[in-house]
């Protein structure tokens, strides 16, 4: 596979995957051949090796995953097993940095030259020397760090405060701090720290088998589960050579559409109720419940859990039940373009929204600003565009898209997404193949891996697989673009008023647990 130009002797794994090791001196060279060819970061994570020494390995590994003009380019380059270190890559790709910060704190892998090496998951869990997925790693009793003192960055001068939010909320949302420093009601700097939601998900799967692994996947961030358990069942059915029957296929792509038209309904709602247009809110989540109830009646859960599974998927759909959600998504297309012009015509939301939490294209570009946020910011990827897999190699995707990066532009992304979404639903039912629903797995012959890449509703989620000798998992990797997107908006807030950052926060609406793990 050539990037910019350079041979980095990358074989292809799948359809737009590529699959390669490299030296870890190699990886700034690589990254910034990816950068200049204008791709991005998606994923950065680490491995414990040393148990596979008889499979030559033996060592600690670092993997990257880049999106490139050629696909997505996997990377993995073997660490020393006594002191594993790798090049800093946050210098080319800023959206590394709390990445290389969590791997350090769950494997020990030292990115050398870092500027910020600060924790970021270690919440008086585990003692300095302990590594919690490293393959040797016994949890230690008691509190092994009983002072916290996470170095905050202070702004200090005249009429300089501060104001500390959370981690724990006045609502049911997750628990992650903000601190912000401010002049009167303007915000000069907010700085994050999350990883209050970390539950050792990495960890719980290992030893697991395959079936058990996609449930665990599935609820990695739960308004996500159609999409990261369609990752993780692409990496697992990759890694064994698996055949998914073409029925199968398309109803993933089904379910997948189906979770990103409730999601955009609900944040719809929200944002609206964000600027005290209850009605809005009101409106956008009766639609949404009546979505997600026939979610239930058609294929037995609201958000669709379980339903896809290794080898295929675990629910149909028979012809009464395609008439009632085509019928449905008709009346909720026919609604939504009324509550658009509701929204379009409402001076104090309209107010409210525009030249609100600009991320410019420019600092999206640099930054890896990713999925509807970053669409809303000219950043112009979709796997379901750009990469097709099947459902979607033979659908028509249109891409929605804006230059703004304002609240006002990622509203209207949500928008439009609604519309194709719906349209895209009424296509898988009119194309909806005859089939079996799964097919049986193939055992494993030996250590084997892969990887999954889906476009979630926030934007790209992906699923590296180790598959150990004897058929169970070894390593698993969900990554969410939360990743990339959660230091945009420490940007987007700059300039803005505190009592706008609840609306500037919902427009992201950043999964927190996605990026806990």
């Amino acid at each position: 596979m050539k990037i910019n130009g350079l041979d980095w002797n990358l074989a292809p794994l799948a359809e737009h995957i590529w699959r390669g090791e490299v030296t870890p001196d190699a990886l700034p060279d690589l990254a910034r051949a990816v950068k200049e060819e204008g791709g991005q970061l998606v994923a950065l994570w680490g491995s414990d090796e040393r148990h596979l020494a008889g499979q030559g390995s033996g060592c600690f590994a670092v993997h990257a995953a880049f999106i490139t003009a050629g696909g997505l380019a996997w990377v993995s380059a073997a660490l020393d097993a006594k002191q594993p270190a790798y090049p800093d890559l946050s210098a080319t790709f800023p959206q590394a940095e709390r990445m290389q910060r969590a791997t350090y704190d769950l494997l020990g892998l030292t990115a050398e030259g870092a500027v910020d090496s600060r924790k970021w998951l270690r919440h008086k869990a585990w003692a300095a020397d302990e590594f919690p997925l490293r393959k040797d790693f016994a949890a230690s009793a008691g509190d092994p760090a009983p002072v916290d003192g996470y170095p905050f960055i202070r702004v200090e001068g005249e009429g300089v405060h501060e104001i500390p939010v959370g981690p724990i909320h006045a609502g049911t949302i997750e628990p992650g701090h903000f601190r912000f420093s401010i002049i009167g009601d303007r915000i000069l700097k907010l700085e994050q720290r999350l990883g209050y939601t970390h539950q050792g998900v990495e960890k719980r799967f290992e030893g697991r088998d395959l079936a058990t692994g996609a449930k665990l996947a599935g609820r990695v961030s739960g308004d996500s589960h159609s999409a990261f358990t369609w990752a993780y069942c692409m990496a697992v059915e990759q890694a064994l050579g698996a055949r998914v029957p073409e029925r199968a296929q398309w109803l993933r792509g089904l379910f997948l559409e189906i979770e990103r038209v409730a999601n955009h309904l609900g944040d719809l709602g929200y944002l609206g109720n964000d600027v005290a247009l209850s009605f809005g809110f009101m409106q956008f989540w009766r639609l949404k419940e009546d979505w997600l109830r026939l979610c239930r009646d058609l294929f037995g859960h609201r958000y669709l859990f379980d339903r896809i599974v290794p080898g295929g998927v675990a629910a149909d759909l028979d012809d009464p039940g395609r008439r009632r959600l085509a019928d449905l998504s008709h009346r909720i297309e026919g609604e939504v373009r009324e509550l658009k012009a509701i929204y379009d015509e409402h001076a104090t939301l309209q107010d409210r929204f525009a030249n609100t939490g600009i991320c410019k294209p420019a600092l999206a570009a640099r930054l890896g600003l990713t999925g509807l946020a970053g669409r809303a910011s000219a950043q112009a990827w979709d796997a379901r565009v750009q990469f097709p897999q099947a459902p979607y190699d033979r659908l028509e995707v249109n891409m929605a898209t804006g230059r703004k990066g304002d609240v006002l532009a990622r509203a209207e992304v949500r928008f439009a997404e609604v519309f194709e979404s719906l349209r895209l639903i009424r296509a898988i039912l009119d194309k909806l193949p005859n089939g079996d629903l799964a097919a049986p797995l193939p055992v494993a012959d030996g250590v084997c891996q892969g990887l999954g890449w889906v476009e979630g509703w926030r934007g790209e989620i992906l699923v590296a697989v180790r598959i150990a000798a004897d058929g169970r998992l070894d390593r698993v990797h969900p990554h969410d673009p939360s990743w990339q997107n959660w230091p945009l908006l420490e940007i987007g807030v700059l300039g803005n008023i505190v009592p706008d950052f609840p609306l500037i926060n919902k427009s992201f609406n950043l999964s927190y647990s996605g990026q806990d793990l």
